[in-house]
């Protein structure tokens, strides 16, 4: 046996984290996460930023990604933290990775992670579900079907087979939106907002659009555009979902006042 390699010296330590939200737009709608895991580890070195590793014999840059949404589903709100093992201004560093990467993966906020827990601050997502050749009313009274009932079973494919859940409980709310008036086409057309929990199992759009077809026969002629508006913690006294980032914006120590010249009065002639 051939003796084992001995490790490098161990990776510097971090001193920073910043989190990013990013976005999924247009025909990059389509790349899966590992796509995206790659593009961005190509930006950070074309980026130069000096991001911590993790230990062992394959080192990989601490990257946290969180909750990603599926694959063809388009994102204003998608997020993830980096460490750092040199301070960096978190807008420079945003604009720099953005220039990095493809246009519609765009890197839109950047905050000096000040708190803990970001994943646990993603317990809900506002998505838009865009419906062609379904008219506002057939949508409206599916919706209405779906809200009533108290389950909603589904099926979906899984890894250990065919597996069915409720797709019911973990919407909070969805609502029809008649936009007729801003599109060019006469074209039916349904926009439906949803706001779902993020449970186990998650319950994801397609999961909605197969409950509708359930309990209303709702059937599109065409795939759904899906676009995700928003995650972050659901506020139970709004029912609004509120950004994620906001807390470490608050924690961030406030700018400190530039000194003020002060005047003095010229001594008097003759005084000491």
């Amino acid at each position: 046996m051939g003796k084992r390699q001995p490790e490098g010296p161990p990776p510097a330590p971090a001193v920073q984290r910043i989190r990013l939200r990013y976005t999924k737009r247009g025909r990059l709608r389509f790349t899966s996460h590992r796509d995206f895991q790659r593009a961005f580890e190509r930006a950070l070195r074309r980026a130069d930023v000096p991001m911590a590793y993790s230990a062992g014999f394959t080192p990989h840059p601490k990257v946290s990604y969180a909750n990603a949404a599926p694959t063809g589903t388009g994102s204003e709100a998608e997020y993830l933290e980096i460490a750092l093992t040199a301070a960096r201004d978190p807008e420079t560093l945003r604009a720099l990775l953005d220039d990095s990467m493809p246009t519609g993966l765009d890197i839109v906020d950047a905050v000096e992670g000040r708190t803990s827990g970001l994943a646990d601050r993603l317990t809900a997502s506002v998505w838009e579900l865009r419906l062609d050749g379904v008219t506002p009313e057939a949508a409206e009274t599916a919706t209405a079907a779906f809200m009533a009932a108290e389950t909603v079973e589904v099926q979906r494919m899984a890894k250990n087979g065919v597996r069915t859940f409720d797709a019911r409980s973990a919407v909070v709310t969805l609502e029809t939106r008649d936009e007729s008036a801003d599109r060019p086409s006469d074209q039916p057309c349904a926009i439906l907002r949803l706001v779902v929990r993020h449970v186990t199992p998650a319950v994801r759009p397609d999961d909605v659009l197969s409950g509708l077809r359930a309990v209303a026969d709702l059937a599109p002629p065409v795939p759904a555009a899906v676009t995700r508006l928003a995650q972050g913690l659901f506020d139970e006294e709004t029912g609004t979902v509120t950004d994620p980032l906001a807390p470490d914006r608050e924690a961030a120590p406030a700018p400190k006042a530039e000194p003020t010249a002060t005047a003095t009065a010229p001594m008097p002639e003759g005084s000491a």
